[in-house]
Parts: structure tokens; C-alpha cells; sequence
């Protein structure tokens, strides 16, 4: 009875960490202020995927987010390409996965730093990478594409901005029209 106790929680933790691949796809998502957070939810359900959201070692704040103050944490960030804000809280593997829908809020037209720290440490080999956004008024612009090129490895197909009230429904419809 222990060694099938021991055997369970071992599958759990697996399980949570990301280890095991359960439906094939990945939805993959960094948000701070909750709208990709939502429309990553509603998309994992649309297509029965796993969720996995990109925690930032040092969460972001208010403060940190203010567009109209050119000294802020994620202005800063984005003023300076080569920084890579540190990933928190557990690591995921992508083995068993093939497909990974990977979403972002657009930060001052291009995806959030803490998005180069996540593809630069990640091997895409063998997986088709759909990026999407979130945003009030900005395309996707070439965010999608840079980070194919951070990555270097997967087959990424181009994007869509999604608005944060985008229904299961249609992201569904959305999601059926890439294959």
C-alpha cells in the first residue's frame, strides 16, 4: 500500500511540474495585469490543452507598469533588448508536447522581455509554436517572429492578437483554422 501511495504522489508531482504531456498541447502564457491569463484559460479549454503560466522571479507591479512613466521596471526592460528578466517558480518540460500556443500582452509593440529569458532557455525541436497576443489597440507586429529567432529551434506559424474579450467559441474557430 505505501509503494502505491509513494507511486501516486511521485505521478502528482510529475504531473504538476510539467513532466508528464498529458493532451499533446500546451497552452503557455505570461500576463500581469490578467487579460492573457483569461483568453490563455479560455483557449486551453477551447482546445483540451495543458495551461503553464510564466511566473517572473520578481512580479511585476503597478508601479512597474505604468506606460506613462518612462523610468518604470517594464519600460526599462523594453528600452533595453538584451535584458532577461529572471523566470520564478517551477520549470516546465516540453518533451511530449507538439504543439505550444505561447501568449503575451504586447509591451510598446513587441513581446515582454521575460519572453526571450522563456524561448532562450527552451528547445522547440519538434513542436509547432503558435504565438499570441493580447493588446488594447497593437498588432502582434514582428514579436512572433523574433522569438522564433531567439529560439532557433520548432516550427512557429504567424500569430493573431486576440482582444481580452475573445470567446471560447471563437478561439476555438481560431485554433481549427491553423490546421
Amino acid at each position: 500500500m505505501k509503494k502505491a501511495i509513494a507511486l501516486f504522489m511521485m505521478f502528482l508531482m510529475l504531473l504538476s511540474a510539467g513532466a508528464l504531456a498529458e493532451s499533446g498541447t500546451l497552452v503557455c502564457y505570461f500576463s500581469c495585469t490578467g487579460t492573457t491569463k483569461g483568453v490563455a484559460e479560455r483557449l486551453a479549454s477551447a482546445t483540451g490543452a495543458d495551461l503553464y503560466e510564466i511566473v517572473p522571479a520578481q512580479p511585476y507591479t503597478e508601479e512597474d507598469l505604468n506606460y506613462n512613466d518612462r523610468s518604470t521596471r517594464a519600460t526599462w526592460e523594453q528600452d533595453n533588448p538584451e535584458t532577461r528578466p529572471e523566470i520564478g517558480g517551477q520549470d516546465i518540460d516540453l518533451s511530449g508536447y507538439t504543439t505550444i500556443y505561447l501568449g503575451y500582452p504586447i509591451w510598446w509593440g513587441e513581446e515582454p522581455r521575460i519572453l526571450c529569458t522563456f524561448v532562450e532557455a527552451h528547445d522547440f525541436t519538434g513542436i509547432t509554436v503558435i504565438p499570441f497576443c493580447t493588446s488594447g489597440g497593437s498588432g502582434m507586429g514582428r514579436s512572433g517572429k523574433d522569438l522564433a529567432e531567439l529560439a532557433g529551434t520548432g516550427n512557429w506559424l504567424d500569430g493573431a492578437r486576440h482582444s481580452g474579450s475573445i470567446s471560447e467559441d471563437e478561439l476555438a474557430a481560431w485554433a481549427e483554422g491553423l490546421k
